[in-house]
């Protein structure tokens, strides 16, 4: 992740949520009681962003130490102690909210990625995220997809072409919509297309895109419209798959199966914080 934004980021969900002033544990707590934080796993996942507990801690007072006792990607269990901080009560309570908030995130991301490869049970086809993640938590959500096995789509309209209905509708076929692009970006930029019938994907193959999408199309014709694509373009499967049907996609002869749901419909994985008085020793 990219340190200096995770930075931004934090510092500004920390304001939201804190304010002016954390009320309750500033009314509570005297400024040098010190205390010990356990983050805690209530059910069996993947867990990913712990650097989240170090970054936001360190934010709000340098003398929070953390000890970590897995590494994003790594199996927990129900019980499980996840993290420990050590230093003033305050700020180890004042963070837990935003704290907990994207690591249970995360780790439910990385956790169903996981699921899904395991699912898919076909090393040829690697499971990749699409762009419908929350506004605002991009390259968190993304980087938990990677933490549990999958790869990353293109990170926002600026890192890759993607011609879909709309342009193709527009601009007249995708031979057109193809010149078009190549003569406005740069060689590093890909190509992607995508196709929903055995004509578009010939079309497409024609025209020579990087990579060519089966939208929304059933196992049994992406497993045919794969055979119509050259090896040097990249094939991709997308559109109503999901963890019910993901299995029936395996073999099919695609690299990839793009997937919203690993991003816009997961569940948070339980993970909560206790607080106990006493210092590190």
């Amino acid at each position: 992740m990219n340190q200096l934004k995770l930075k931004k980021m934090l510092e500004s969900f920390l304001l939201e949520d804190i304010g002016d002033n954390d009320l309750t544990s500033n009314s509570i707590f005297p400024i040098e009681q010190q205390g010990k934080g356990i983050f805690i796993s209530k059910e069996d996942g993947i867990i990913a962003g712990l650097e989240i507990i170090q970054a936001a801690y360190h934010l709000l007072d340098p003398q929070i130490e953390v000890k970590l006792h897995f590494a994003d990607g790594d199996r927990v269990n129900q019980g499980d102690t996840i993290a420990e901080a050590f230093g003033p009560v305050r700020p180890i309570l004042t963070g837990e909210r935003v704290i907990l908030n994207l690591l249970q995130r995360m780790s439910g991301i990385a956790t169903l990625t996981k699921t899904c490869v395991e699912t898919l049970n076909d090393p040829s086809i690697q499971i990749c995220d699409t762009r419908k993640t929350t506004p605002g938590l991009r390259m968190l959500e993304k980087y938990a997809v990677t933490v549990g096995g999958g790869k990353n789509h293109r990170n926002g309209l600026y890192d890759g072409v993607m011609i879909k209905d709309n342009h193709i509708s527009y601009c007249g076929s995708i031979t057109k919509a193809v010149e078009r692009v190549r003569e406005s970006v740069g060689h590093m930029v890909k190509i992607e297309v995508e196709t929903e019938t055995r004509d578009e994907v010939l079309e497409a193959v024609e025209a020579n895109a990087d990579v060519i999408m089966f939208d929304n199309r059933k196992p049994e014709e992406v497993r045919e419209f794969a055979k119509l694509v050259p090896p040097q373009i990249i094939t991709e499967a997308s559109g109503g798959i999901n963890l019910s049907n993901l299995a029936s996609y395996a073999n099919t002869g695609v690299r990839y199966i793009s997937l919203g749901a690993l991003t816009h419909s997961v569940k948070a994985l339980d993970i909560s914080l206790q607080v106990k008085e006493g210092n590190k020793k």
